[in-house]
C-alpha cells in the first residue's frame, strides 16, 4: 500500500495491443498505473477485450490499478460501409495512411482526460511510435491537445508518448526485457476465433518486427502471413 501511495498515478491508453503492452509494463516501472479502455464500436474490440482481460490477468500486471473502459460510439462518425465498422480490413500491403481512423488520437484522449480529471490524475501515456504518419500524432498535436484538455478541465495534464522514438522492433526488444507475454497481444484489425488473421496490414507489421528484432514470433495467426 505504501508503494501505491508513494508512486505517481498516471492512465496508460491500453488496447490488447503490442505497442500499449509494453507501454504499460515500461510505465509501470516508475508509476502506478490506471489502464483506460475506450470502446468506440470498431469491428475488432470484442476479441481485443477478451485479449486484454487475459493479458492483464498475468503477473506482471499485478500491481496496475483495474481496468477502465470508457465509451465513445463512432458509429454516428463514419459510415456503415466503414473497413473498420464491417471488419473486412485492408489488404495485407496497405500502407498505415489508408488505415487512418479520422479523430482516433481525439477521441482517446478526450474520455481518458475527463476519466483522470474526476480520478485525481494528471498524466496520460499512449504508444504512438516513430514515422506515425496520422495528423493527431504529432508532437505539436499532443502539446496543444495536453494544453486544450488543462483548461477545458481546470486542472494540469500531461500527455506523455514514451515511445515516440522507437519503432515496432524496438518495443519488441523492450518487451522481452520487460518479460511481457507478447503472445498474448493482439494487434489485429480482423482477428478470426481471437487470433491474429495474418492477412492485414497490422499482421503484416507485427511479423515484420518481430523479423527486425531477432525474436520468435509465438503469435498464433489464422492464415500464415504472406512472405
Amino acid at each position: 500500500m505504501l508503494d501505491e501511495m508513494t508512486r505517481m498515478p498516471t492512465a496508460v491508453l491500453l488496447s490488447a495491443g503490442l505497442d500499449s503492452a509494453v507501454l504499460a509494463a515500461s510505465e509501470a516501472r516508475s508509476f502506478l498505473v490506471h489502464p483506460v479502455y475506450v470502446t468506440a464500436g470498431l469491428a475488432w474490440e470484442d476479441d481485443e477485450r477478451r485479449a486484454l482481460e487475459r493479458l492483464l490477468a498475468t503477473p506482471l500486471f499485478a500491481d496496475v490499478q483495474p481496468l477502465a473502459t470508457l465509451a465513445f460510439t463512432v458509429h454516428d462518425l463514419y459510415p456503415e460501409s466503414h473497413w473498420a465498422i464491417r471488419g473486412e480490413a485492408p489488404a495485407f500491403d496497405t500502407p498505415d495512411e489508408d488505415v487512418y481512423l479520422v479523430g482516433r488520437n481525439v477521441i482517446l484522449l478526450s474520455k481518458a482526460a475527463i476519466y483522470c480529471a474526476r480520478h485525481g490524475i494528471r498524466r496520460i501515456a499512449l504508444g504512438p511510435l516513430a514515422g506515425n504518419p496520422f495528423p493527431d500524432a504529432t508532437p505539436a498535436f499532443f502539446t496543444a491537445m495536453a494544453r486544450a484538455l488543462s483548461l477545458g478541465l481546470a486542472q494540469p495534464l500531461e500527455v506523455h508518448t514514451p515511445f515516440a522514438s522507437l519503432h515496432k522492433a524496438d518495443v519488441i526488444a523492450l518487451g522481452t526485457q520487460l518479460g511481457v507475454p507478447l503472445e498474448l497481444t493482439l494487434s489485429c484489425m480482423s482477428p478470426e476465433r481471437e487470433m491474429h488473421c495474418g492477412r492485414c496490414s497490422k499482421c503484416r507489421e507485427r511479423r515484420d518486427a518481430f523479423t527486425a528484432a531477432r525474436v520468435l514470433d509465438s503469435t498464433v495467426y489464422a492464415t500464415p502471413p504472406l512472405r
